[in-house]
């Protein structure tokens, strides 16, 4: 259907010509038919006029030839014309239609013996006018057909004055009748296009309805199948093929939940729903090889029975919960925000009595265990009076871009030193293989922010190393590109087990963590903390050689923007410890 007639049914308008104005396709089928039963009928008048002629005893050739005739026209009109609305009026295929059938019936009666009555055939075009044409041209063609029946009363009462009577009455009655055919097949008509017309806006409706309803459960972040009891998915919106990992090509294919046993949890569910015909609310865990435990929460509901030998469907409603948690993170941290200045004034305010207190200790101090003493005092002091600076730099300032230009750092010298302070401070810390370049490595770059960053990701790598010698690497790739677009990238590589997918979605979040002795913020702050320098950090997994063989691990990599030797800055600065 075309979009302006999509538009009337919507709106509910109907043209003022016709019925079918809105719905060609009902208006051809029905033409087609009357054509088709127009050429029927004059077969059977040729095959009728054809057996009359043999069995005449003195046989005419005119009513076989009028039946040809009609018969030659109605086929023309069937395989040769278009379907066409009859108007208004008296027009060129009221012509080729009614008037055709009209001639040839008037013909007929008049030629007719006393054995045949062809005025039933009247009702044709009567029927045709009022369901193809207007309510005014099926009461003309009706009024026609009067006409004719009168003007051949007329006639047969000259011939037989004394049966005038009973003509004109039996005129009269079929006139009547066509006029009421007429009116009853008008109404029906237009009772039963009124009817299609709320059907097919009702169809309209439910379609448009369910267009919304499935972009409503494609987009939703929350998982929606529909399973029946044999475990097949008949409909699966994306959240929940991303939550169940669901194979690859089954977008718009079924599949079984049977396939795999990551699905078990999710399997006694429907189970239970379909025993005890009731809803179920539970969370589940899905597992598949290769990926971590996603938690799931589950709530089922089953739809209504159509008939008693068919099984309801089971409605499954599927919410990731670290999309949740992801959630309640971003409101914890917008909370933070607001209680940001009061943090700094409660934090600051004594660490800058510790400080002052500190220095005024000192100058009266002259033994050196305690002169040491109070510089230990006065560097931590520092470190955390910048750690709270920092923090709250990039609470109240999330999305402002920053470029602190502090001093310029060769990478060569400062990496290898806090690889040494981070194995130095603590037991049981893991070897460190690292690979850098002989020439300098000039960056615009904080030291001490360089050191927390890298601290930061050692120690997250740590917690999932192997026992090998080489699970940690570390490589520096020198720069790549000219001018202002040179980069140097750092890499720190491990061997831990990939991430699942729904983490690594969230990895530099603030607040997020796989670990609940995690505070969530190591990562957020090294991004932060690289944007405030112009860098970027970003994950992915990579290939490294490791005891002769080749292993994939995870690799964080720190891109800065380099800067061009200079043997005047590599000798006059040099990098902070």
């Amino acid at each position: 259907m075309k979009l302006p007639a999509l538009a009337s049914l919507w709106s509910g308008k109907q043209s003022h010509q016709t019925d079918f104005n809105d719905h060609p396709d009902e208006f051809d089928r029905l033409w087609r038919s009357f054509m088709t039963a127009r050429a029927t009928l004059g077969g059977v008048l040729v095959v009728l006029q054809a057996s009359l002629l043999g069995l005449a005893a003195a046989p005419s050739l005119t009513p076989l030839l009028i039946c040809l005739a009609y018969l030659v026209a109605t086929l023309a009109e069937r395989m040769m014309s278009a379907p066409k609305q009859l108007g208004l009026g008296f027009n060129g295929a009221w012509l080729r239609t009614l008037g055709v059938d009209l001639l040839a019936f008037a013909a007929l009666q008049t030629l007719q013996d006393s054995s045949i009555n062809y005025t039933p055939l009247f009702a044709l075009p009567v029927l045709m006018a009022s369901v193809l044409g207007s309510q005014l041209l099926a009461l003309a063609s009706a009024a026609s057909v009067t006409l004719l029946l009168f003007a051949y009363a007329g006639w047969l009462s000259l011939q037989a004055p004394w049966s005038a009577s009973a003509l004109f009455s039996q005129a009269a009655l079929t006139g009547a009748g066509c006029f009421a055919i007429s009116f009853i097949a008008r109404q029906m008509a237009s009772r039963l296009a009124s009817i299609e017309l709320k059907a097919q806006r009702s169809q309209l409706a439910a379609a448009v309805q369910r267009q919304v309803n499935e972009l409503i459960i494609e987009t939703l972040g929350d998982g929606v199948l529909v399973v029946d009891a044999q475990y097949l998915v008949r409909s699966a919106n994306p959240a929940a093929q991303k939550q169940l990992s669901s194979p690859q090509g089954t977008q718009n294919q079924p599949w079984i939940l049977a396939n795999a046993p990551g699905w078990q949890g999710l399997r006694q569910l429907i189970d239970e729903t379909f025993k005890t015909q009731t809803t179920q609310h539970l969370e589940i865990s899905i597992q598949h090889e290769g990926q971590g435990t996603r938690l799931v929460m589950a709530h089922t509901q089953l739809t209504a029975q159509l008939n008693p030998e068919a099984q309801g469907m089971c409605v499954i409603f599927l919410q990731d919960q670290r999309e949740l948690q992801a959630r309640l993170r971003v409101e914890k941290f917008a909370s933070m925000g607001r209680m940001s200045a009061a943090v700094a004034h409660e934090i600051r305010n004594p660490l800058a009595a510790i400080v002052q207190a500190n220095a005024l200790l000192a100058e009266d101090l002259s033994d050196p265990g305690q002169q040491q003493l109070s510089r230990l005092v006065q560097q931590n002091a520092q470190r955390l009076e910048k750690t709270v600076h920092d923090i709250l730099h990039v609470v109240q300032n999330p999305n402002t871009d920053r470029l602190v230009q502090t001093q310029p750092l060769d990478l060569t010298l400062t990496v290898p030193r806090i690889c040494r302070d981070w194995q130095s401070h603590g037991g049981n810390k893991p070897d460190i293989a690292v690979q850098l370049p002989n020439t300098q490595a000039w960056v615009w770059f904080d030291p001490e922010h360089l050191r927390r960053i890298l601290i930061n990701l050692l120690d997250n790598a740590q917690r999932y190393i192997s026992t090998h010698p080489d699970a940690i690497q570390i490589t520096l790739d020198k720069s790549w590109g000219t001018g202002a677009s040179a980069r140097i990238c750092l890499r720190i590589w491990s061997d831990g087990a990939p991430l699942d997918p729904s983490v690594e979605q969230h990895l530099f979040e603030p607040f997020f963590s796989s670990e609940s002795r995690s505070s969530g913020l190591g990562l957020y702050i090294c991004r932060e903390l690289c944007d405030s320098h112009g860098a970027e950090i970003n994950y992915r997994r990579s290939t490294r050689a490791m005891d002769g063989k080749m292993l994939t691990g995870n690799e964080f990599f720190v891109t800065f923007k380099s800067l061009p030797p200079h043997d005047s800055l590599a000798t006059s600065v040099q990098p902070n410890e």
